[in-house]
């Protein structure tokens, strides 16, 4: 066994016996765990340092994890294990559909409130999170990992920043590692990615944070900073996938130290974006068996992870990296394997997928919005590499499009601008997820297999080049053009641009501008307003730009009176004889969708209460 030792330094009751009816009461029980990896051993050796390592008295390399655990007093037999992301706790608020709150909500649910309508408590699921990133915040109940680092390595390596598009506004830089402060160091800004850069004057702060000169310069809106630097003691980073497996593997066995002892028959891994992405290349890599020769997870359900992996099992390894159009667009992400299919990769000759075969695959379900197929590639997960035909998916994979989604689509997600041009995109991916969340239950217990996959495909026209999107001209609307290429990433450290053979594909849209595929959930498939998955930035932020990754939305008029003459889009009274009729038709879809097992019940009368009073979209 990896783990060899839980330290619990918390344990308390989360909610009474009758709280979830059948299933009881939670326990919540926190505390680190402690683990040994063998390099020697076959299902540690992809891990990039391993062998470098220091090592204990018996020449095993040493970790410490956080770990968090919801425990149910009757359980399903069933562990839904949430690979954070950047150290929070996002499942949470994406199955029990709870309004973003203070960072302590997210990590550390105290009262029911914080837990919502409670999907998977009443289900009686075990949940559990464990540390992977050895530089993730551990404030505010975060989860961190301590790992040993290759101490005296150096070698050049480079950090990318933009101020105030994925966070406040900065000061300083905080670099990803120790600098040799006396190496050479180059600092630029740039204000498009394919700028030259311009090289402007610095000052190190201390080994691991430069400062701009003059002294009080602060780093500017609207530019790419990027410094280059020799960095020293590189963490192995890699270890982060096999603590993810050890803890499951732990949890799932009759080890006396197990809170869950000898209770869990089935286990489910889930990832939201970096940690959708951080499941993939757990797959890929072989993480799925654990040192012992067991399964790690039965299934395994992904949202919005693209195509891509994490910046993670390499040394000076940067996992805090996500791409898009504009920002991190030169960084390591996206690895040839794309699908779980087997394709032919044009730029080497290789044939390969990401699964491996070997009796280890989990089941697998993909959900991806509008966003990833726009700035992750997301339609490579489902044609050949070169965006020319569609391909036949294993049996063990499911891919869905949740169509007018941006990729942070939740309940309570602002509709306010931000830093893009058009008000962004607050519907919520939730409903979907939730469906998808109970069948993939079914898939792993009793080998029901989800609904056939929702995507847009070439072969019916609902996948097309970005270029030759019909979107409609809507009045002060800003349109994009083109979706974020998938680069071929040599030498991230001084990248060069080259040409690329992989072609990303986007949704074919209506006359409303929404999208035809996927799974449209009651208020995309009847709509009372245009949602894409892309947005514009704006000044002082390049307005040529995909907004990181935001999305845009645009009511409808209510009445024709009210719509703007220009405006294609008819209003909604235009649409439906009155507030009556759009609930009937808001029921007759999601009817379908609960019908087709892509909606709950339970969920479907939220959409239906939310209109019956008023001529207005649901809120999101």
């Amino acid at each position: 066994m990896a783990i060899t030792g839980i330290t619990i330094t918390r344990r308390e009751k989360f909610a009474d016996g009758a709280t979830f009816g059948q299933v009881g009461g939670y326990e919540k029980i926190v505390g680190t765990a402690r683990g040994e990896l063998d390099p020697a051993n076959a299902a540690n050796t992809v891990i990039a340092g391993l062998d470098q390592a220091p090592r204990n008295a018996a020449g095993l390399v040493e970790y410490e994890t956080d770990f968090y655990l919801l425990a149910p007093e009757r359980g399903s037999g069933k562990l839904l294990f949430d690979v954070n992301n950047r150290g929070n706790k996002p499942m949470l608020h994406m199955f029990c559909q709870v309004p973003p709150g203070p960072d302590g909500n997210i990590n550390d649910p105290t009262t029911l409130a914080d837990i919502g309508d409670a999907l998977p408590f009443r289900r009686g699921y075990a949940m559990a999170w464990a540390g992977w990133d050895p530089d993730a915040p551990r404030r505010n109940h975060g989860l961190s990992i301590r790992i040993p680092a290759l101490e005296g390595n150096e070698a050049e390596i480079r950090d990318e920043f933009v101020s105030a598009t994925r966070s406040p506004a900065i000061d300083r830089f905080r670099l990803s590692y120790k600098a040799v402060t006396d190496a050479p160091v180059k600092l630029t800004r740039r204000f498009l990615p394919a700028d030259p850069p311009e090289e402007i004057a610095w000052r190190f702060a201390d080994d691991r944070t430069i400062e701009l000169l003059p002294e009080g310069a602060r780093p500017e809106l609207g530019q790419i900073y990027d410094i280059t630097y020799r960095g020293r003691d590189p963490w192995v980073s890699g270890i982060a996938f096999a603590a993810q497996r050890d803890v499951v593997a732990f949890l799932r066995s009759d080890a006396a130290a197990n809170p869950l002892h000898g209770t869990i028959r089935k286990t489910i891994g889930f990832g939201i974006s970096q940690s959708g992405r951080f499941l993939r290349d757990f797959v890929r890599l072989g993480f799925n068996r654990d040192e012992a020769g067991g399964r790690v997870f039965d299934g395994v359900f992904t949202h919005t992870g693209g195509i891509g992996g994490v910046f993670l099992n390499e040394p000076f390894a940067q996992p805090n990296r996500t791409r898009s159009s504009y920002q991190d667009r030169s960084m390591p992400e996206n690895f040839f394997p794309f699908s779980t299919a087997t394709t032919r990769d044009p730029a080497t000759g290789v044939e390969d997928g990401l699964l491996r075969h070997d009796g280890f695959d989990p089941l697998l379900i993909h959900t991806n919005t509008s966003t990833e197929y726009w700035q992750k590639g997301a339609s490579l997960l489902s044609t050949d590499p070169t965006g020319t035909i569609d391909i036949e998916l294993p049996e063990t994979t499911r891919l869905y499009l949740i169509a007018g989604t941006q990729h942070a689509g939740r309940a309570g997600a602002p509709s306010s601008p931000g830093n893009c041009q058009n008000a962004r995109n607050p519907h919520s991916a939730a409903p979907a997820l939730r469906a998808l969340l109970v069948a993939m239950d079914a898939w792993v217990t009793d080998g029901t297999p989800p609904p056939p996959s929702r995507i847009p495909r070439i072969d019916d026209g609902t996948l097309v080049p970005a270029e030759a999107l019909n979107f409609p001209s809507l009045p002060g609307f800003a349109v994009a053009t083109t979706a974020t290429p998938v680069d071929v990433i040599g030498d991230w450290v001084h990248p060069v641009a080259a040409a690329s053979p992989y072609r990303p594909l986007v949704p074919a849209v209506d006359a409303d501008g929404n999208e035809i595929a996927g799974i449209r959930l009651p208020d995309i498939a009847v709509p009372a307003a245009t949602f894409t998955g892309w947005n514009l930035f704006q000044q002082p932020f390049p307005a040529c730009e995909l907004c990181d990754r935001d999305g845009s939305w645009l009511p409808f008029a209510l009445t024709e009176a009210e719509r703007d003459p220009v405006d294609p889009r008819l209003s909604l009274a235009a649409r439906h004889a009155g507030p009556v009729a759009y609930s009937v038709a808001m029921r007759a879809a999601a009817d379908a969708l609960v019908a087709a097992r892509l909606l709950l019940e339970e969920d479907a009368y939220r959409y239906v209460a939310a209109t019956s009073f008023a001529f207005q979209p649901p809120s999101a």
